[in-house]
């Protein structure tokens, strides 16, 4: 189960940096960003180093107000946010067919609750691809609680240069992880060579509309509070993950923007204006409460120097992402599915 208490999310916060350098490493991450006068290139070109310092820093929070999945899902009415994204899961997982003691890939598993869940839904072999050692080290854990260490592991490693053989595993998938290559064309080509012949990869995208503006300045805005929130290089159109995905070698079965047609909008969690028991502490009320105990945890020593801004850049995100959803329709979570 997820870390739950005040004293985790304060153990937790710098994953695997050393608790006097958690500043520091907070200064580094925000200079990456436009909001702090960084440019896109030097992201793309440190795409490892700018990733790796955002789940250091960010993952314990994550666990603490999401929990052991890291993405959005669209919702039914009636249903809580834990169900929506284990429907989300296994929607996912029936749309590849996998199969009893099939290989899967898991493409960016953060601490493996989609790994986990998909797992035990399709009784298949999941790998897990991560490049964040405190986030693998937490999946491990939170595996052997399970009872899922026997069949499903982490590999430590960059997506860009996958360390498997060709033609590797029954089925890849990715949620809300690819949007963190500094190329989506070369990540789905590894992809595609590790992918035995015929079968499917499918894919939950972070994707701006075509209502972006790349001359606007408020779209521009929304794009980069989105970026430094959630440690991404880039946000691409949904158009270019179409064309790179048919350019790496895959015919598109399947694609559909999720926000369109959804009972309940992905974004629901962050709407200030929304109020859930079940999920509390991403309610506009139970942020604030986070927001001054990370500060009191912050002050008394318990949690290190720097985690209110990591807080600070969470909320920045979620301003943009509510913004972009909401009130311009100009960021949304798109489905796709290549064979």
């Amino acid at each position: 189960m997820s870390k739950a208490g005040a004293l985790d999310l304060a153990s937790g916060l710098g994953g695997e940096i050393q608790k006097d350098e958690v500043l520091s490493a907070v200064e580094k991450y925000e200079k990456y960003h436009v909001c702090y006068g960084g440019e896109e290139e030097e992201r793309k070109a440190n795409y490892t180093d700018m990733v790796n310092k955002y789940y250091d820093l960010v993952t314990s929070f994550y666990e603490f107000g999401w929990g052991e999945s890291f993405h959005f899902a669209p919702r039914w009415k009636g249903e809580s946010l834990r169900e929506s994204i284990k429907r989300h899961e296994h929607f996912l997982a029936l749309q590849l067919g996998v199969k009893p003691g099939q290989k899967v890939l898991d493409v960016g598993c953060g601490i493996g609750g989609p790994l986990r869940e998909i797992a035990r839904f399709s009784s298949t072999s999941v790998t897990g691809l991560n490049i964040n050692e405190y986030q693998i080290k937490r999946g491990r854990e939170l595996n052997r609680i399970a009872g899922v260490d026997k069949t499903c592991d982490f590999v430590k490693a960059d997506f860009m240069k996958m360390p498997f053989y060709d033609n590797t595993f029954d089925a890849v998938y990715a949620i809300d992880a690819t949007c963190h290559a500094p190329d989506a064309l070369g990540c789905y080509k590894e992809i595609y060579r590790v992918l035995k012949p015929g079968q499917c990869f499918a894919a939950y995208e972070w994707c701006m509309t075509n209502a972006f503006d790349p001359k606007n300045q408020e779209h521009q805005k929304i794009k980069a509070e989105i970026e430094i929130g959630a440690g991404l290089p880039d946000i691409r159109l949904t158009t270019q993950c179409l064309e790179a995905l048919k350019q790496a070698g895959f015919e598109v079965i399947w694609e559909k923007d999720l926000a369109v047609g959804s009972p309940l909008p992905w974004y629901l969690p962050l709407d200030t204006s929304h109020f859930s028991q079940s999920s509390f502490r991403v309610t506009a009320l139970g942020r604030f409460i986070t927001r001054n105990m990370v500060k009191a945890l912050e002050f008394v020593g318990l949690a290190p120097k720097g985690s209110q801004r990591v807080q600070a850049f969470l909320e920045q995100a979620a301003e943009g992402l509510l913004d972009g959803g909401k009130e311009r329709d100009l960021h949304t979570h798109v489905f796709l599915i290549g064979s």
